[in-house]
């Protein structure tokens, strides 16, 4: 049994007050797909690039155990590029350059091999392409985690109301959270939202940490205080794969579970912000990954 992840596997370029970076790697599938494969090796990707994406960069994911049997790669044509300048606080962020290329057309062909999965991770894409991932499985995932953004729910809300209703878990930022049910406290929110759907709700706070409901139970991660923050890109995406990854090894998913899987994707994205683009997630030991957590649990233990 796999984790398969859909998202983006792409070129960023990345500035923030502590310096700037050319095209690098980047991508939600390829930010879950590292952060999960400290905990599970049976790790899928449904991807596509163009054939300007160096094979450096998918050696990389398949040193870390990521099956690319399912990254579709386009010749005559270029990989999805962002381009992005950070703030002085890291909480904001211009967007300088989006190039979807690949992406603009992308449909998601799902190899037999990847067909008998866990656990289902849709990273961030439209609404309509999570949909069509969710229904050209054979079989229901055991679980099914979703990521979106307050893009699609400017442009495809119907669509975005549609996927909903086939998830399990729904992973948001507050800002988010607050747009999609229109209510500005988050306890009201996940309420509405969970009525849209998803049995569990993730609500991300960035420096002050995340928020789990579902099985009527309210748990919350706070962030870990760091002396050094340089980039924050990918860190939701690397919090996302630390969740699946967790959850991917666990013989019972249910809210006990996911509380655990809130402190170690919380645990994946504090060492994604410590050093640009994936450079802080693709060389950690699982000593270094356990004393952190470590560190997370003693914040919320009395």
């Amino acid at each position: 049994m796999s984790l398969l992840v859909i998202g983006t596997v792409a070129f960023d370029a990345i500035e923030t007050p502590f310096g700037k970076t050319d095209k690098i790697i980047g991508g939600a599938a390829s930010y879950i797909s590292l952060a999960a494969s400290y905990f599970t090796p049976k790790i899928n990707i449904v991807a596509v690039v163009g054939e300007d994406f160096p094979k450096s960069y998918i050696e990389l994911l398949e040193n870390h155990g990521v099956n690319t049997e399912g990254l579709q790669i386009k010749q005559g044509e270029k990989s999805f590029f962002w381009a992005g300048k950070y703030h002085e606080d890291l909480n904001s962020r211009d967007t300088l350059i989006t190039e979807l290329n690949v992406l603009a057309d992308f449909d998601p062909i799902i190899p037999k091999k990847y067909q008998d999965c866990k656990i289902l991770m849709l990273g961030n894409l439209t609404p309509s392409i999570q949909r069509t991932v969710v229904e050209r499985l054979e079989r229901r995932p055991q679980l099914i985690v979703m990521d979106t953004m307050n893009f699609w729910m400017n442009v495809a809300w119907d669509e975005l109301m549609i996927t909903l209703k086939l998830v399990d878990v729904l992973s948001i930022n507050d800002a988010e959270a607050r747009q999609l049910s229109g209510e500005y406290s988050l306890v009201k929110a996940a309420k509405k939202i969970m009525a849209m759907g998803p049995k569990y709700l993730i609500i991300k706070k960035g420096e002050h940490g995340a928020l789990l409901f579902g099985e009527n139970q309210v748990f919350f991660a706070p962030a870990l205080p760091l002396e050094e923050v340089f980039d924050p890109t990918g860190a939701g995406d690397t919090f996302a794969g630390g969740f699946v990854g967790y959850l991917a090894k666990s013989e019972i998913i249910n809210f006990g579970a996911m509380k655990r899987a809130v402190i170690y994707g919380s645990t994946l994205g504090s060492f994604c912000v410590e050093k640009f683009g994936t450079d802080g997630i693709i060389n950690l030991s699982h000593q270094q990954i356990e004393a952190r957590a470590r560190q997370f649990m003693e914040l919320v233990t009395v």
